[in-house]
């Protein structure tokens, strides 16, 4: 069947891979869009083969809540609607969408939709239709035909702050699409975990994949990454954070209003402990760990541990920026001397995209005149605190090699201190310009 000049043939590709449980890891609050894995063992004008990854067991009476528990932002909206409204815009919600010509952050126009890979007869192509967006993986034969792939663009991951990664359906298996776009460059990547120069679409996305970067979700029996497509709810929610809320909205609907002190059926996090307010943001903030427990089954208020097997570093085994960013806030001075959470600093309904724009939070606790740079800066070093104390780094666990180059975003430390000249210099130049080895 020709098609804009290019011969369509049905190439055979397995999706998944045997004993491989891969996440596809994307930070909410920045907008990053994936997280490194290893590379799958592919080979230059090899279409990838592989077996989906199998369902794991887990141990205990802990269940994924039902969907009839959640009420929906919509009827959160109806009393709450000023931080629904400014929610809207807010990282976290955006962190999974449905595509479309303001979701996709990548541009399809030609010349700026292709991305060459390493292998000079292996090009994608970005295309925009109007029965869609697809990712096409065109291989030039010795016969002088192009042989392609083409996958339909079903689920955006990522705001758009730093990088997307798009996802897809074969059937009713959820898959990594081989092809990102970078915001900084405004550049087509690979896929961080995809080597360059290869064809394969067998990335799985698994539970704890979705758990992270949409609401809620219905698995099927194995492999993992089966699930009931019309049961996705993108987008992190309000009761992700909150918990289930359709007994908070019936109970507020009731004609009697509850008395003083009556439950309310709903978790607010800020009257949590400090521990279990922690314990929300570790959900998805403490990096790529272990589930020990089915997802969508953790509530707001109980302690992560049940749920995920996060292990607590030795204090001088080094954490990556993306990697577990409450392990470096917990190391943190600030943290360590008085009570501050997460949301000591963080709007958690509205966007806040302007680091200057933390200092404030960094002045309630700290006088100006106590940092060591304000004799040569004065008043000035007021206007932003974080870019001096949480300073960007690039991550060793997220990276795309495109190019022959790895692309690393910048993402910010969150481990308050004081940093030197070099300490930074250190962990922001490319690799070229330094003899260490990243």
């Amino acid at each position: 069947m020709q098609a804009s000049g290019r011969m369509e043939r049905s190439v055979p590709v397995r999706l998944g891979a045997p004993g491989r449980n891969i996440h596809v890891g994307f930070c909410f609050l920045l907008g990053i869009a994936f997280l490194q894995v290893a590379p799958a063992n592919a080979q230059h004008k090899q279409v990838q083969t592989a077996e989906p990854p199998q369902a794991s067991s887990f141990e205990g009476a802990l269940k994924q809540i039902p969907f009839e528990a959640y009420a929906g932002d919509a009827a959160c909206a109806n009393c709450h609607k000023e931080q629904a409204e400014a929610y809207l815009n807010d990282a976290h919600h955006l962190t999974s969408r449905w595509p479309d010509a303001q979701s996709i952050k990548g541009s399809f126009t030609p010349g700026s939709n292709i991305l060459q890979t390493a292998l000079p007869e292996l090009t994608f192509e970005m295309i925009a239709t109007n029965q869609g967006y697809f990712e096409s993986a065109d291989m030039k034969v010795d016969s002088g035909e192009t042989v392609s792939i083409k996958k339909r663009i079903d689920i955006v991951i990522g705001s758009g702050r730093k990088a997307q990664t798009y996802l897809y359906w074969e059937g009713d298996q959820l898959f990594e699409l081989p092809v990102s776009y970078w915001i900084q460059t405004k550049q087509w990547v690979n896929s961080p975990g995809y080597e360059d120069g290869t064809i394969h679409f067998d990335k799985a996305v698994v539970p704890r994949c979705l758990e992270c970067h949409g609401s809620y979700f219905e698995s099927l029996a194995p492999p993992l990454n089966r699930f009931s497509k019309t049961s996705l709810v993108l987008g992190i929610m309000c009761e992700k954070c909150h918990g289930p809320g359709r007994a908070h909205v019936a109970l507020r609907s009731s004609n009697a209003a509850p008395h003083p002190g009556a439950l309310e059926a709903i978790v607010n996090p800020s009257a949590l402990s400090r521990a279990r307010q922690m314990d929300v943001c570790s959900l998805c903030h403490a990096g790529a760990v272990r589930p020990i427990a089915p997802s969508l089954s953790f509530v707001p208020g109980d302690a992560i541990g049940k749920y995920l097997a996060i292990s607590e570093p030795g204090p001088n085994i080094p954490v990556d920026v993306h990697g577990n960013q409450v392990e470096l806030l917990k190391r943190s001075r600030c943290y360590r001397s008085s009570a501050m959470t997460c949301t000591t600093c963080h709007e958690v309904h509205k966007p806040q995209r302007d680091a200057a724009s933390f200092s404030p939070y960094c002045l309630r606790c700290h006088k100006a005149s106590a940092c060591g740079m304000y004799t040569k800066i004065g008043d000035r070093i007021t206007h932003d605190c974080v870019s001096c104390h949480m300073p960007l780094m690039k991550s060793e666990l997220l990276y795309s090699d495109t190019g022959g180059q790895r692309l690393q975003p910048l993402v910010r430390d969150h481990r308050i201190a004081i940093y030197t000249d070099a300490q930074i210099a250190q962990h922001t130049m490319n690799p070229s310009e330094s003899s260490s080895s990243h």
